[in-house]
């Protein structure tokens, strides 16, 4: 394999998905309606929540069960800051950086006090049933941090939308919103291939392969881990953030088993251990729930269960490598060419 053809193998899924977004962000507002546009934003954001758990799994080898836990505090963290506020910026920058704190001090227990995996997943699956309840407990004027009630169980409505920023009276409109949520998308997913491709990358995915060795290395695996961590709490905040946005309203449902489920079922289906297939498999799964919702009598939940079984049954890669198997099949007939042509008669 020559040079230039694992530089194309390298930069191959970048380009792809630039070329994606930029056609997205331009063809799709005018392509279709604004029902439509609304759907197609939320599957974005859902891809991002995606990217959360398929980073923190696929390459830090951390399973969280609890992954709506950020998800969630990203939603309240921006709910509670905008109606503080009055102004988005602020507002989406509290979501980013409260789900990092919790992910720093949660963390920070788990790794450090070398809490084996299968306990990890059953704290952070706690931890998320905690956050459930507290907020499901939040109803009456009491419960308030500053100029924002909490709600309980009825959530937090009518929340101001992004605008631009430094112009609180200037919403962003349904195209606007979709073309944000599209760039946050791809700009997670080129910052997590780079990141993947620097020392720090480097090392978190030799701390998943055998943390023994990093360890003999010289690399504390546990401050590797909890960086991994944090860094897919904050990706998980923006999604949340974003999330209450999308509906201008938020409630504890932000933290519920199903989100978590969800993130999992997305990861599994699209492939461990990549980037773009649990964006693939986020956004497959989701369309097919909503189709599923218009039948009426077929449960999506079922269908999703039995999704869930057939891949991890038949086809536990997932799908990335089915669907990049056309472009390495490419790719290795241009090498064989290259070779043959290389040849001296």
């Amino acid at each position: 394999m020559d040079v230039s053809e694992k530089a194309m193998r390298k930069h191959l899924p970048t380009f792809a998905c630039l070329v994606a977004a930029v056609t997205a962000i331009c063809v799709l507002p005018s392509a279709v309606e604004t029902f439509t546009l609304v759907e197609f934003t939320v599957y974005a954001i859902m891809a991002i929540f995606s990217l959360s758990l398929a980073f923190a799994w696929g390459y830090g080898g951390i399973l969280c069960f609890g992954q709506a836990a950020f998800f969630g505090a990203g939603a309240y963290a921006y709910a509670i800051g905008v109606l503080n506020v009055g102004e988005s910026t602020v507002a989406m920058l509290l979501a980013v950086a409260v789900p990092m704190l919790l992910a720093t001090v949660l963390g920070y227990f788990m790794f450090f006090g070398r809490i084996s995996d299968v306990y990890l997943g059953v704290v952070t699956l706690t931890v998320t049933l905690i956050l459930y309840n507290l907020a499901n407990s939040t109803s009456g004027d009491q419960y308030r941090i500053g100029a924002a009630v909490l709600g309980g169980f009825n959530g937090m409505p009518s929340l101001p939308t992004l605008n631009v920023p430094g112009s609180p009276g200037r919403l962003l409109d349904s195209v606007q919103m979709f073309q944000v949520c599209v760039v946050c998308l791809a700009s997670v997913y080129i910052g997590l291939r780079a990141l993947l491709s620097a020392h720090f990358g480097r090392v978190v995915v030799a701390v998943r392969e055998n943390e023994l060795r990093a360890n003999l290395l010289g690399y504390d695996a546990r401050k590797y881990k909890l960086g991994a961590f944090v860094i897919s709490g904050g990706i998980a905040g923006l999604a949340g953030g974003l999330f209450a946005n999308w509906g201008a309203f938020t409630s504890p449902t932000v933290f519920g088993l199903a989100q978590s489920a969800q993130a999992i079922i997305w990861v599994i289906v699209g492939g461990v251990g990549t980037l773009l297939g649990p964006v693939i498999g986020c956004i497959a799964i989701q369309w097919l729930t909503a189709y599923l919702g218009t039948i009426g009598w077929v449960n999506p939940n079922l269908v999703l269960g039995l999704i869930l079984v057939l891949f991890v049954l038949t086809i536990p890669k997932g799908l990335a490598p089915i669907l990049f198997m056309p472009f390495q099949w490419l790719l290795r007939q241009r090498s064989q060419v290259g070779n043959h042509e290389g040849r001296i008669p």
